[in-house]
């Protein structure tokens, strides 16, 4: 007899557990396949301090031979699903078209950027979805300090120096918090500069992390502020232009950097496969299930898993949600083989945290809420803990920054057409932790 074969669809905090689960469940007897568009999972909450120069890139990119034991990985990119016939069609790297049959089927693939109808949005702002993102906007950072100094006319100096970033989430904060740090490094290394850079952090909220605990956010608002940070509460981008934007309040800030956090939206392939959806969302039940379909499982952003928790609303789109849900979903596949019995999706929160560079984080483990140095032990300690693999080396690059100077250069990898809003990564689910 031959083995059933399970397909997750999408490597990220759902799919990669999902697949790590079930791997250890099955014990060989199943077929795991994992279809993602690239050879690693990306551990999402790191990168800002990616394009910070604090940890190297392939730190944060976790292998998925040799991590997901007894699991088949194949790269391409899902673009057909075929739910009579139970296939799922991909296109491989270098063009090629193909096809997966499958079992039971996981579809996991994640979240990319949230667009508005913005003017100018689109052409000029980048993203922060992947590493290429994180690549580009150190290079980028880099690029306009040394431009700045180069520079005698003192109106492109300020604008070189200027960096705007939209969202104040956990990516926007974060990327904001680091940034404000990295620049002033970067300046500090180069005397004929005189100006300090500035960050200015945008959004339409009446507080940062609007998402999170008051003091959580309180703490964040008061490092930003204290650290330099031009924080615009209530204010957004109205007009994007290749020199500046004009902010919703009619104010014209010119900068050459314009960093997009204003959220995601899930991967584009989901409204594509005919199924019903909520919020953009796929629509299953609280087993993760579609209904119609029994064998389809889907879990992390692309899913709008019930909030058992709240009843009539849908889980958030987090890491934490992400990771359990890819858990629950191979417990349930191995339950519909007859081991175990399958449970419903139901969460118990265990806090948040937030790096905001150097000393400086906001936690809240248990509900209780940390800052300075207990919550960046917290920190780094739930980053060593969830990330699956690359422990050591990351903890080397913290030490490793803490002793010594930031080596900063622009390799120029990832050019800026490499890495467009519209088509940013849609590399994994749940930024958020």
């Amino acid at each position: 007899m031959t083995r059933p074969r399970v397909v997750i669809v999408g490597a990220g905090f759902a799919g990669y557990h999902a697949a790590k689960t079930l791997s250890r469940l099955a014990r060989g007897r199943a077929e795991i396949v994992v279809l993602n568009s690239t050879d690693y999972f990306l551990y999402l909450p790191l990168l800002p301090e990616v394009a910070a120069g604090v940890v190297e890139p392939r730190r944060i990119s976790v292998p998925l031979a040799g991590t997901l034991d007894g699991v088949r990985v194949v790269i391409g990119e899902a673009d057909h699903l075929d739910l009579q016939n139970r296939w799922v069609g991909f296109t491989q790297p270098e063009g090629d078209r193909n096809r997966l049959a499958y079992d039971r089927l996981v579809l996991a693939v994640g979240s990319v950027n949230k667009l508005l109808p913005i003017p100018g949005v689109t052409e000029y702002a980048h993203g922060f979805r992947g590493l290429p993102e994180a690549l580009y906007l150190h290079d980028h950072v880099v690029r306009q300090i040394e431009l700045a100094e180069q520079t005698e006319d003192p109106a492109e100096q300020q604008a070189r120096a200027t960096f705007v970033v939209v969202g104040a989430g956990y990516t926007g904060t974060e990327v904001a918090a680091h940034g404000q740090l990295f620049t002033d490094e970067l300046v500090s290394q180069r005397p004929r500069l005189k100006i300090r850079p500035k960050w200015l952090l945008l959004d339409v909220a009446a507080r940062v992390l609007p998402e999170l605990d008051r003091r959580m956010s309180q703490t964040a608002d008061r490092v930003l502020r204290r650290r330099g940070v031009d924080v615009r509460l209530g204010t957004s981008v109205a007009v994007a232009t290749a020199d500046g934007v004009e902010l919703t309040d009619g104010e014209y800030v010119p900068t050459c950097t314009l960093v997009w956090c204003v959220g995601v939206r899930p991967d584009p392939f989901v409204a594509e496969l005919g199924l019903r959806t909520e919020r953009g969302r796929l629509v299953v039940d609280e087993y993760l299930s579609v209904p119609g379909f029994p064998e389809v499982y889907a879990c992390g952003d692309a899913a709008a898993v019930p909030d058992l928790t709240r009843p009539g609303e849908i889980c958030t789109m987090t890491a934490q949600h992400a990771q359990r849900q890819g858990k629950l979903a191979a417990q349930n596949i191995a339950a519909s083989y007859g081991q175990g019995r399958r449970r419903p999706y139901k969460h118990h929160d265990l806090g948040w945290v937030v790096d905001l560079g150097g000393k400086d984080a906001a936690a809240n483990p248990l509900k209780v809420s940390l800052s300075g140095l207990p919550a960046k032990a917290v920190t780094r300690g739930y980053h060593l803990l969830a990330m699956p693999g690359n422990r050591i080396r990351v903890g080397t690059d913290w030490l490793l920054d803490a002793a010594l100077p930031r080596p900063a250069v622009q390799l120029g990898l990832v050019p800026a057409n490499a890495v467009p809003l519209e088509s940013s990564s849609p590399e994994l689910a749940g930024r958020a932790r």
